[in-house]
């Protein structure tokens, strides 16, 4: 699902420039994604938009997240970790947030693996129509080994 999530995320800009989902399935299933893959990702992006709807409602700026067990097993440590990096720098205000972990609990790996997290996030940006900073980019994309420290 996962890799259909980053291809609609390079070659689509915003979610309304994709077609409807009969056109993209075919569109998908073309370049070569498995039929059940493209599914699981329509279903999974149908969820996305529901939150952006809602996203749009409710632009809190202030709230704390305690992480129930099922969520800390679900997420992992190091996506909860990387989520908690986020809002501290300021780039993920608390609905966004909830939407991260919306989706990211829809996804049903356990413990989720942070790559995976990372394409969420990306996916929330691009539901939203906001390009995340280059700093954030560089987190998202970027391996810890492959940085370069000036």
């Amino acid at each position: 699902m996962f890799e259909v999530l980053v291809y609609l995320y390079e070659n689509y800009w915003r979610p309304d420039a994709c077609p409807d989902h009969d056109q993209l399935t075919r569109k998908l299933s073309a370049v070569g994604f498995e039929t059940d893959e493209i599914q699981e990702a329509l279903v999974w992006l149908d969820g996305l938009a529901e939150n952006a709807q809602a996203y749009a409602a409710d632009q809190s700026s202030d709230s704390l997240r305690v992480y129930s067990t099922a969520e800390i097993d679900r997420l992992g440590e190091d996506s909860i970790g990387f989520v908690s990096f986020l809002e501290s720098a300021g780039v993920l205000p608390p609905a966004m947030r909830e939407m991260v972990i919306d989706r990211a609990t829809a996804v049903g790996e356990c413990p989720l693996a942070l790559e995976d997290l990372k394409v969420i996030v990306l996916m929330v940006f691009w539901s939203l129509g906001e390009e995340p900073d280059a700093l954030i980019l560089d987190e998202l994309f970027v391996a810890p080994e492959e940085r370069l420290i000036h």
